[in-house]
C-alpha cells in the first residue's frame, strides 16, 4: 500500500471547478488500491457538491499517468482469485463513477498515459494532451489484459482501433489518439494545454449546470441504441422535462428578452 497520504488531492476554486489532482510525480502517477480509493472518494465528494460545477482530472509532473503501480502489481501476483477480484471491482469502480460523474469532466493528459491511465481518460468529458503525450494500453506485455477498462475505451476508440492496441500494445501519439477520439484537442506544450483548459472552462461557464448534466445523461440514453419508438418518446419527454424545469425557463427567458441567464459569470 502506498504510504502517500497526499497522493490525490482535491482543489476547490472561486470559480466552481474542483481539480482532481493525481500527485506522485517521482512514481509517475502510478496508482494501487490506496490511490483508486482516494480517486473514488475525491469524485463521489464533487459529485454531491452543488458548489461544483465542472471538474478537472490532472496530474502533477512530467507524466499524466504509468497506469498500475509495481508494488501494487507484484502483490496482485501473490494474491489469491478472490481477492484479485475485489482489487479488480475497485477499479472498475472508479471507472463507472468518473465515466458517469454529474458534472463535465475534463481531463488534461501530459506525458505518458498508460495502462488503466487510457480508461482514465476514455471516462472523461473532454480530453485535452499535449503534441507529446503517448498513450500505450500495456498490459498483454505482462501477460494480462485491459479488462476492466475496455467497455470505456472500446466506446472511445472504437472496436477496430481497440482490437489492434489490445492485441498489440504499441505506443500510439496523441495525434493518433485524436483521430481515434481518445483525445479531443491536441495543444504544443503543457503551457498551451492550460491555456486551453481555461478557455473550455470560459466555454462551459456559459451553459445551464443542470442542462449539461442531463446532456451528458442523454447521451448515455441514446448511445448503441436503435431509434425505437421507446427511444424516441424518451427524447421528447427529457425536453419537455428540460423546458418547464426551472433552470430551462430561465434559459428560454434569457434568451427571449436578451438578457444573461442568472448561472452566466458576470463580466462574461
Amino acid at each position: 500500500m502506498t504510504d502517500n497520504e497526499t497522493a490525490v488531492l482535491l482543489k476547490r476554486r472561486d470559480d466552481g471547478v474542483a481539480e482532481v489532482v493525481l500527485n506522485r510525480p517521482d512514481k509517475r502517477n502510478a496508482f494501487d488500491d490506496v490511490i483508486i480509493q482516494q480517486l473514488i472518494n475525491a469524485l463521489t465528494e464533487v459529485n454531491t457538491d452543488s458548489s461544483v460545477k465542472v471538474v478537472i482530472l490532472r496530474s502533477e509532473g512530467k507524466h499524466f499517468s504509468a497506469g498500475a503501480d509495481l508494488g501494487w502489481m507484484r502483490r496482485m501476483a501473490e494474491n489469491t482469485r478472490q481477492e484479485n477480484l475485489d482489487d479488480s471491482r475497485e477499479l472498475a469502480r472508479l471507472m463507472n463513477v468518473l465515466n458517469h460523474l454529474s458534472k463535465p469532466v475534463i481531463g488534461l493528459v501530459q506525458g505518458a498515459a498508460f495502462g488503466g491511465a487510457v480508461g482514465l481518460a476514455a471516462c472523461c468529458d473532454i480530453v485535452i494532451a499535449t503534441e507529446q503525450s503517448s498513450f500505450c494500453l500495456s498490459e498483454v506485455k505482462l501477460g494480462l489484459i485491459p479488462a476492466v477498462i475496455s467497455p470505456y475505451v472500446v466506446r472511445a476508440i472504437g472496436e477496430r482501433q481497440a482490437r489492434r492496441y489490445f492485441i498489440s500494445a504499441e505506443v500510439f501519439t496523441a495525434q493518433q489518439a485524436q483521430e481515434y477520439g481518445l483525445v479531443h484537442i491536441v495543444c504544443d506544450d503543457v503551457e498551451a494545454m492550460d491555456a486551453r483548459c481555461n478557455d473550455m472552462l470560459q466555454q462551459l461557464a456559459m451553459n445551464g449546470p443542470e442542462a449539461m448534466k442531463a446532456a451528458k445523461d442523454l447521451v448515455f440514453a441514446v448511445s448503441h441504441k436503435p431509434i425505437s419508438d421507446d427511444v424516441i418518446d424518451d427524447t421528447a419527454q427529457r425536453i419537455a422535462d428540460i423546458r418547464v424545469g426551472e433552470e430551462g425557463q430561465e434559459g428560454l427567458g434569457a434568451f427571449l428578452n436578451k438578457r444573461k441567464a442568472n448561472w452566466v459569470p458576470e463580466g462574461k
